[in-house]
């Protein structure tokens, strides 16, 4: 199928264009720097900005799912990205009526998963990652409340290890939900798994190592 990855370039962007191509799907790519991945065959990547209506345009046309790892690197100041994405998609989809898969990756912390998380978490997101979550939160709820087909998924403390495909996924908050460390690896194969059969339509997922 022809899946369209914005934010793209690093992260857990770049892993799900690797397991995308790994299971056989057409992958474009949106992104501001160009992707370093030695398998290109059914890879199309468009430089340009997320929040550039033409560039993102260009990047959904014939999408039959669309991911959205939008990031802000080791940046922590205060932004907009995620929010000014989410109006400007909303507004195409009004206009367009794109009636395809949506899956939209924040953080678990953002929105209702911060009352659920550890101690140590809870700091991070005062102290040091306040400004961006608050904005991914933004971006959930502009999201959420529009009538795209959309999964938002909350991964807990991204780690840098192989590929396992044996993870844990929450789609309720609990106490005690414990949300830990997960592979971008693994993130990426529940991103395009989801892509292929949305079976979270309209939910919150947590997604942790088992």
């Amino acid at each position: 199928m022809n899946i369209t990855i914005i934010g793209a370039s690093g992260g857990i962007g770049l892993e799900t264009v690797k397991r995308g191509l790994n299971r056989k799907h057409s992958i474009t790519t949106l992104s501001r720097s160009e992707i370093e991945i030695e398998e290109k065959k059914s890879l199309k990547m468009i430089l340009g900005d997320a929040t550039n209506k033409i560039d993102l345009l260009i990047s959904i046309q014939n999408a039959e799912a669309i991911i959205v790892t939008l990031g802000t690197g080791k940046n922590m100041k205060a932004t907009t990205l995620f929010s000014d994405f989410a109006k400007l998609i909303v507004e195409i989809h009004r206009e367009n009526k794109i009636d395809v898969p949506f899956i939209f990756v924040t953080g678990f912390g953002a929105g209702e998963s911060k009352n659920y998380v550890s101690w140590l978490i809870k700091l991070f997101l005062k102290y040091l990652l306040k400004d961006v979550y608050a904005d991914k939160t933004k971006m959930e709820e502009i999201i959420t409340h529009s009538d795209l087909n959309w999964t938002v998924v909350r991964p807990g403390r991204l780690l840098d290890k192989e590929l396992t495909e044996k993870y844990r996924v929450e789609n309720k908050l609990f106490k005690g939900i414990n949300i830990g460390g997960i592979n971008r690896a693994d993130v990426a194969d529940f991103l395009i798994k989801q892509a292929e059969n949305q079976t979270e339509l309209k939910k919150y997922i947590g997604i942790s190592e088992e």
